[in-house]
């Protein structure tokens, strides 16, 4: 009974000591998380979803004739004589109603709804860029957090392994065969290590808060696996076309057909459109009623020096944005071919790093290693060598955190999930 009571007591132990552990806990934070996450805390897609919608609000409202004008008023109304402020005895006072229509022209309506329609569409492009810079920084802040983590690991097992030199230096001195140096040496290589390691978690911290900025609370998670770093999804062979895609240059886009609907509203304004008054008055009992029916009519009588000269000026601002879009198409071609030469070289000196660097390193410090085993060696040369393979592993460990910054970059010009091509192997 005793037996049975104590395992309960213990089941509901376990149990409880689960419940107060986040449910997260176990859930590490991958990138694509993260990616969702941001997306959609995102503020800024928010604000690019409503310019879209104001805009496809006003291209209905654009379509429309103008609101009637009421108009109501008192003409002729003497201000001297018997018949002063009088609204009856006069025969030229009349209480005057009416309704003035302003007819705007159904091709220049069409031209400012199609203006307000391009204006969403630029918007819209506008939200895919947003999207866009949103899952490359949230990408390098995520790459950026893993590759701290792992320079602090590293950092820490070759301080562990440092603390067995300093027992060994120990052990050496007080049986004869070490100096007194080679244990501060090795206590100092120590407290080198005692030092980068807590930079290295300052950094981690930073990184944290870099990531929080997109992704909010859930950056205090661990993070999950990395995705596959080896592969891109572009290609040098045929970065233009795949450029046309890339969310700045469809702005631009967006944009030049915006200013091209913004001429043709101006060339459409070129004809005069007409106002149409209906006016009802009202005279004294002993007159008859009036009804007046006006036509208004603008008169472009310059428009050579108005109307032509506001569509020359919608025609080079239709110039001034293309030019625009193919200057940025070279500069992001330029650009993205640059990033990916830059990628391939570094993955070549990490192969590089793997297969001699780090061998290298490895060897002089197994052999210092053996020469001070064998009194043939001071302890000194083995910190050194010690020294120089950890500086060479996080050399190396840089070398692939700045790799991965690249690789989201290249990765995240245009937006995950556009069609992209099969990826790009290194």
């Amino acid at each position: 009974m005793f037996s049975f009571f104590l395992v309960r007591r213990v089941a509901v132990a376990v149990l409880l000591a689960h419940t107060t552990v986040p449910l997260w806990a176990a859930e590490p934070l991958s990138l694509q998380e993260a990616q969702r996450l941001a997306a959609a805390r995102s503020q800024q897609l928010v604000a690019q979803d409503a310019a879209t919608m104001a805009a496809r609000e006003m291209a209905v409202s654009a379509g429309q004739l103008p609101d009637p004008v009421l108009k109501f008023g008192v003409n002729n109304l003497p201000l001297n004589g018997p018949d002063q402020f009088s609204l009856t005895r006069d025969f030229m006072t009349m209480r005057s109603l009416g309704v003035m229509q302003e007819f705007t022209r159904s091709d220049k309506r069409k031209a400012r709804t199609a203006r307000f329609e391009r204006e969403a569409e630029a918007a819209q492009a506008g939200r895919l860029l947003a999207l866009t810079n949103l899952q490359r920084d949230t990408a390098t802040a995520w790459l950026d957090r893993f590759y701290q983590e792992r320079l602090r690991e590293l950092l820490v097992v070759q301080r562990d392994e440092a603390r067995l030199q300093i027992d060994a230096a120990d052990a050496a001195y007080r049986g004869g065969r070490g100096s007194q140096t080679d244990l501060f040496a090795a206590r100092s290589a120590v407290a080198q290590l005692e030092d980068r390691i807590a930079q290295a978690e300052r950094q981690i911290e930073t990184a944290k808060i870099q990531l929080a900025r997109w992704v909010g609370a859930e950056a205090a998670k661990p993070l999950g696996a990395p995705p596959a770093l080896d592969t891109v999804r572009m290609r040098a062979e045929d970065l233009e076309t795949q450029l046309a895609h890339h969310p700045q240059i469809d702005v631009l886009v967006k944009q030049e057909a915006m200013a091209q609907a913004e001429a043709d509203a101006a060339q459409a304004s070129k004809k005069s459109d007409f106002s149409v008054e209906l006016m009802y008055n009202q005279r004294g009992s002993a007159f008859s009623n009036m009804i007046s029916l006006n036509v208004s009519v603008p008169l472009q009588w310059d428009q050579k020096n108005r109307q032509n000269r506001e569509v020359a000026a919608k025609l080079a601002e239709v110039e001034k944005v293309r030019a625009e879009r193919e200057e940025s198409t070279r500069m992001h071609i330029a650009e993205a071919l640059a990033m990916i030469q830059e990628w391939h070289s570094n993955r070549e000196r990490l192969v590089r790093y793997d297969a001699t660097l780090l061998p290298l390193t490895l060897e002089r410090t197994r052999a210092a290693i053996a020469a001070y085993r064998g009194a043939a060696g001071p302890l000194t040369a083995v910190l050194e060598a010690r020294r120089g393979e950890i500086d060479m592993r996080m050399e190396r460990l840089r070398l692939e955190m700045d790799t991965a910054r690249l690789w989201a970059q290249i990765n995240y010009l245009i937006p995950s999930g556009r069609g992209m091509p099969a990826s790009v192997h290194q």
